[in-house]
């Protein structure tokens, strides 16, 4: 898409247009130069990379690494690194960290000294920073980074969407790089730029392979030392020259544009004007967010703007009026790969300060009318990024159109409940899907609830809110990131009135109905406070009334996530089990299976699993030996006319040699008695959603590429019951457990075609939650039950999923027959 800019001023440095300054302006302008990434650079940039050092051939007895400064003042490093990744980097590569400190003079250069060898005869000059990187000498990646702390990306698309990297050199055959690789690196040739520094994001274009030269902040060898040329004799005024005051030609609008990628991304930016709206101060993403005060009336076009500073405070307060240098830097949250949408920043940014004390340009009330019922685009599975936004269309292109921006909500009601981090869901559209406890719900793939809105307070109070509660309005930039999509970036944020949700509880079943419950305790293991353990022993007892067999999601092993080989869980389910016997719950006793180390995915070490307690003074467990990590159970009978059937081996597990459960949890079986009949229950664990494209990202509608393991999953369990079934049509059937998956979802027909029927479904549409992710309340636990199970009263209990404060993310559920 063609800037937005007027034709005349396209394509070179035009006579600027004017800016009308604010009435106070300061007589001093101040320069404030931030970090920058990947980037076309002006001033730092990596000079010059050897890996040879100490090998075979080699003159330097050490590798090194070698910056440039192109600019005309110092270039403080201070919480600065270089970073180095192997040129064919793997799922498990680390990149290697190297801090610096000082400075690069204007124009100079300065050496960081890396790993050294056993061979080589010439020792570096002083380097000005030292590290302990082997690195390799023929093909690798070296980053200048905006930050100690190791990146995360292993691909070239990624890489260039980390707005902390500044430069990166690929050399070699090195997979992350600028564009194409830089040739011919050698024991005996570095790669390295021209006099002049040139960086045009094209490794193999800006460096080419010589003899090695590093050079320190002393211009050479030997001890770092004065410049020998002769100052000369001042004839007029000293210092830095007084930065440009003077807005340049291209505004916010221009480089927000009319569609969700900038036309200027990738390019250089001069004096962009607006005024400070807001400041992120901590974290890894700090940065602030400007405003132009001269719109272009345009609603497509936003007129704010991020401006990314990395690990690096901003030095700039609300209000200031400032001139933004920068590159335009399309930011994906989670990497390209994600599937989300990018943010727009200018990254890398030396910033003029005006004036300070200016009004907040005016705020826009987002309310009931303001975002449109449909949510998105429908590209058919393709990215929208190329659209024209729509913003009186899709609530995604509103807020698109608003990036940046300040915008204003009123009273709002929550839907989804405050975190840790800050983040509240609101909805702006109060009366669509509510559930009845104050919520909305989650109904259709078609139909995900344009009214959300994740606010994120930047206040040192956060809020610390319920679902069915009302925050009191907040303020701030509308911004986009990994978790939840749009969100405002709140600078003011109201009060909490509380609503009138409790905790629930069940009611309690009569002597003659057996009660199975569901409950996913959250990667429970030994390790965790007994808090945890007494809170959701609390929920068994007080609020599931004490069922005869609950299947537990999520137990881990007995060291949790230590990953050293333990795979039993007796402790585990022991101290729980106590836990709920001293709440004044039954003394349960417990099944479980063991599983492989490390096949069945969850926390890396945790070995999670599906495990069964019971209440031995109400039922039994059919103990059946050879259960194992590895035996399928089976259903069988001795043919005889009208005899029961029986399990192989109980507890069992349902084909856990199947593909459908690689790295995922594996389906438990148990054989129960209650009151002289029997009882099979199934307990699940299917594969998570993580993978799945996400309902706010660009490409629409998106794919949901874990659902073809759930559906897998869940044929096979279909298939056992639909076994266990034919050989007795009556048999009583209990399958329950975290399908992470809807009642509308494919896995879920799968899973019950025939055989089974999903107690979700006889609930009234808004109670049909157990979970509340993104603000939709939403279900991914099941019970399900089979045609022999007759009259069955079922309910989800919330006592975790609604509130701040949570014993786990998930709600049970119990469901009682006669």
């Amino acid at each position: 898409m063609p800037p937005s800019i007027p034709p005349a001023l396209r394509g070179r440095r035009a006579k600027r247009i004017a800016l009308a300054l604010p009435v106070g302006l300061v007589g001093t302008l101040i320069a404030l130069p931030f970090t920058a990434q990947a980037a076309p650079s002006a001033d730092a940039v990596i000079a010059e990379v050897y890996g040879g050092g100490g090998n075979s051939g080699a003159t330097f007895t050490n590798d090194f690494i070698e910056l440039g400064n192109a600019g005309s003042g110092s270039f403080d490093l201070t919480g600065w690194s270089v970073q180095y990744l192997p040129g064919a980097p793997t799922a498990s590569s680390k990149w290697q960290v190297t801090e610096l400190t000082g400075a690069i003079p204007a124009g100079g250069s300065y050496l960081v000294a890396e790993s050294k060898g056993a061979g080589g005869t010439t020792e570096l000059p002083t380097p000005d920073a030292a590290g302990s990187i082997a690195m390799s000498g023929t093909s690798g990646t070296v980053a200048l980074v905006h930050s100690t702390t190791p990146l995360a990306c292993i691909t070239a698309a990624d890489c260039a969407a980390d707005g902390s990297i500044k430069d990166l050199v690929g050399f070699g055959t090195a997979a992350v790089r600028e564009t194409s690789p830089v040739p011919g690196a050698s024991n005996t040739a570095s790669v390295s730029r021209n006099a002049s520094l040139t960086d045009t994001d094209n490794n193999a274009a800006d460096l080419s392979a010589s003899a090695p030269s590093p050079r320190n902040t002393g211009g050479g060898g030997g001890e770092p030392g004065p410049d020998p040329t002769p100052t000369p004799t001042p004839t007029g005024p000293t210092g830095p020259p007084e930065p440009d005051p003077t807005p340049g030609p291209v505004r916010i609008h221009h480089i927000q544009g009319n569609t969700r990628v900038s036309p200027y991304n990738g390019q250089a930016v001069t004096n962009v004007p607006g005024v400070v709206t807001g400041v992120r101060a901590t974290g890894s993403s700090r940065g602030f967010w400007i405003q132009d005060t001269q719109p272009d009336n345009d609603p497509v076009t936003s007129e704010g703007v991020f401006v990314f500073t990395g690990s690096t405070t901003p030095q700039v307060k609300v209000g200031d009026s400032v001139l933004v240098s920068a590159k335009v830097v399309e930011y994906y949250p989670g990497g390209a790969s994600s599937g989300a949408q990018s943010l727009t920043e200018l990254s890398g940014p030396t910033t003029v300060v005006l004036s300070s004390g200016n009004a907040v340009p005016s705020v826009e009330l987002v309310d009931a009318k303001t975002l449109p019922k449909d949510y998105t685009p429908n590209a058919a599975g393709g990215n929208i990024e190329p659209l024209t936004l729509q913003p009186t269309v899709y609530a995604l292109d509103w807020l698109e159109s608003r990036e940046g921006m300040v915008v204003q909500i009123g009273d709002s009601r929550v839907v989804g409940a405050s975190n840790s981090y800050g983040e509240t869901w609101i909805t702006t559209k109060p009366t669509k899907n509510p559930t009845p406890r104050g919520g909305v719900i989650y109904t259709d793939y078609d139909d995900p609830n344009a009214g959300r809105l994740l606010v994120t307070a930047l206040t040192a109070d956060k809020p610390a809110a319920n679902v069915g509660d009302t925050l009191k309005g907040a303020t701030g930039p509308v911004d986009y990131g990994t978790y939840g999509g749009y969100s405002i970036q709140a600078t003011a944020v109201g009060a909490v009135t509380k609503g009138a949700i409790e905790p629930e509880v069940a009611e309690k079943g009569s002597a003659d109905e057996l009660s199975v419950a569901t409950y996913n305790v959250e990667n429970l293991d030994p390790t965790d406070p007994q808090d945890k353990f007494d809170r959701l022993a609390q929920g068994i007892v007080k609020h599931l009334g004490s069922p005869d067999i609950v299947s537990l999601e999520e137990i881990q092993d007995n060291n949790g996530a230590k990953d050293d080989g333990t795979v039993a869980a007796d402790q585990t389910l022991a101290k729980f089990i106590a836990a709920v016997k001293a709440a004044g719950g039954p003394a349960y006793e417990w099944r479980s299976i063991d599983p492989e180390n490390k096949t069945d995915g969850g926390e890396p070490g945790g070995n999670i699993r599906t495990s069964f307690i019971y209440n031995p003074q109400r039922v039994s467990f059919v103990d059946r030996p050879g259960g194992d990590a590895t035996t399928a159970v089976k259903v069988v009978t001795s043919g005889k006319k009208d005899e029961n059937i029986s399990l192989s081996v109980s507890p069992g597990r349902i084909n856990p040699t199947s593909g459908a459960w690689s790295s995922s949890r594996k389906p438990l079986v148990g054989e129960f008695m209650f009151r002289g009949e029997q009882i099979f229950v199934v307990g699940n664990h299917f594969n998570s959603k993580g993978g799945d494209q996400p309902i706010h990202g660009r490409f629409q509608p998106p794919t949901l590429s874990s659902e073809t393991q759930r559906v897998a999953q869940a044929k096979e369990v279909n298939t056992f019951v639909a076994d266990l079934l034919d050989k007795d049509k009556d048999a009583k059937v209990v399958v329950l457990g975290d399908i992470n998956d809807y009642q509308f979802s494919a896995p879920l027909d799968v899973l019950t075609k025939k055989v089974l029927k999903d107690l979700i479904n006889t609930l009234p549409k808004g109670e049909r939650y157990s979970y509340v992710y993104d603000g939709n309340s939403q279900t991914l636990d099941h019970i399900l039950v089979s045609k022999g199970i007759k009259n069955p009263v079922y309910d989800v209990v919330h006592i975790n999923a609604e509130f701040a404060d949570q014993a786990s993310d998930h709600d049970p559920q119990v469901v009682r027959f006669k």
